[in-house]
Order: structure tokens, then sequence, then C-alpha cells
């Protein structure tokens, strides 16, 4: 049993990502509405598949035809970040118990990783506590989601506006990671794969073509870097 300190707590730490879930389902909705999915489906969707970027992947991949396969490697490309926050939170779960580490785990995101990291860092912080962020983010998130639905089933909104909410999530990871040379090529070489690409045919597989094209330059960059401050 969580105490009622701990969901205060997580509460309270929850919130500003709450408040952006809002902004971000709501037209997440709207773009599942778009591809025949009703509300019911789509909570299921966001209680199963906890994913922002990858549930705007989905429907926006879908509209311009990208076919299942590249849909999946695309989705499954971007999510692999998962597996990496819940690895670095792995010592702060050593003292919990198994099936608490594992929902913590399976339950993480960009912004409530953020949030658990300061707080553990910080001190007076615990999984449970984390894991209650955790669900007060997807429960907001899973209902804008719905909300969505329900706008657009009832609204005619542009598609184009909805659809840019996506792009607009992208920009702002970009803009808030450190400036490094390695991000800069990672994301240089990104937009040119993308660009690159289209411009041959292979729309379908542009993004993940495009992703892998970046993260390998900004590897062999660095690989290169490292190797010259050995010799």
């Amino acid at each position: 049993m969580i105490p009622h300190a701990h969901i205060k707590d997580a509460f309270i730490a929850a919130v500003p990502i709450i408040l952006g879930y809002v902004a971000i389902g709501v037209p997440c909705g709207i773009l599942c509405n778009e591809i025949g999915l009703n509300a019911l489906q789509v909570f299921i969707l966001s209680a199963l598949f906890y994913s922002g970027a990858g549930q705007f992947m989905i429907p926006n991949l879908y509209l311009t035809a990208t076919p299942l396969s590249s849909i999946i490697a695309s989705v499954s490309l971007v999510n692999t970040r998962q597996m990496l926050y819940s690895a670095s939170l792995a010592p702060e779960c050593q003292s919990s118990s198994k099936l608490l580490s594992f929902f913590f785990a399976a339950t993480v995101t960009d912004e409530s990783y953020g949030v658990s990291i300061a707080k553990f860092k910080e001190g007076e912080w615990s999984v449970d506590r984390g894991l209650m962020v955790n669900l007060f983010s997807q429960t907001s998130w899973a209902l804008s989601n719905v909300a969505g639905v329900l706008v657009g089933s009832v609204l005619d909104i542009p598609l184009p506006i909805a659809s840019f909410a996506m792009t607009s999530i992208f920009i702002c990871l970009l803009f808030t990671q450190k400036l490094s040379a390695a991000n800069v090529i990672a994301a240089a070489f990104a937009m040119i794969g993308v660009f690159v690409c289209k411009l041959l045919g292979f729309a379908g597989a542009a993004i993940i073509i495009g992703a892998l094209a970046g993260v390998a330059c900004a590897f062999a960059y660095l690989m290169v870097r490292d190797g010259r401050r050995r010799s």
C-alpha cells in the first residue's frame, strides 16, 4: 500500500506533466479519430501502448499510406529509448520489490523519467512515488486522447493543424538537447537522410533510415574524436 503522503508528493511532481499531456493528448486523439479509432479503442491503446511519440506516429504514418512494416519498425525504433530509461533507473530500484520495480520501469516516459531522475538526485524520493508520477501522467494522457477523439468526432478541425503537434514535439525535444557536436551531427544527418529517402521515393522508410543515419554519423564522429584524443 502506497502511503497517502507519497501519493500527494507524486501528484505535485506530476502536475506539469499532466498539463503538458493535455495539450498534446487532445491533438493525438483527433488524429486517431481520423483513422477510424473510437474512444474506447484509443483509451485501450493509450493504456497498453504508453508512448506519446509512438501514438502520434501511428496515425500520421497511416494517413500517408506508409506500409505496416515500416510503421512497426519506425515506432519500435523510437521506443527503444524506454529500455535505456529503465536501465538507468535500475540502481534506484534495488531496495524495492520486483513487482513494484517492474511496473515503475514499464510505465516510465521521457517526462516522468526526467522528474524521477531529478527527484532521486535531490533525495527523499522513492520508487513508489516514481510509479505514482508515471500513473498520474499515463491517466492524463489516456483521458486527453479520449477527449481528442470526442472533439474530433464533433468538430471539423483541419488535419494539418493536429498533425503539426507531432512535429512540434520533436522540435521541442531537439532544442532541449545539450548543444554538442555529436547532437548537431545526429540531427543534421537525420534530416538529410529523410530528405534523400523522400527524393528517391522511399517515403515509407524515410523516418527509420534518417534516424539510423543520424545516429550512425554521430557515433562515427565520437569514435574518431575519442581515437584522436587517445593518440
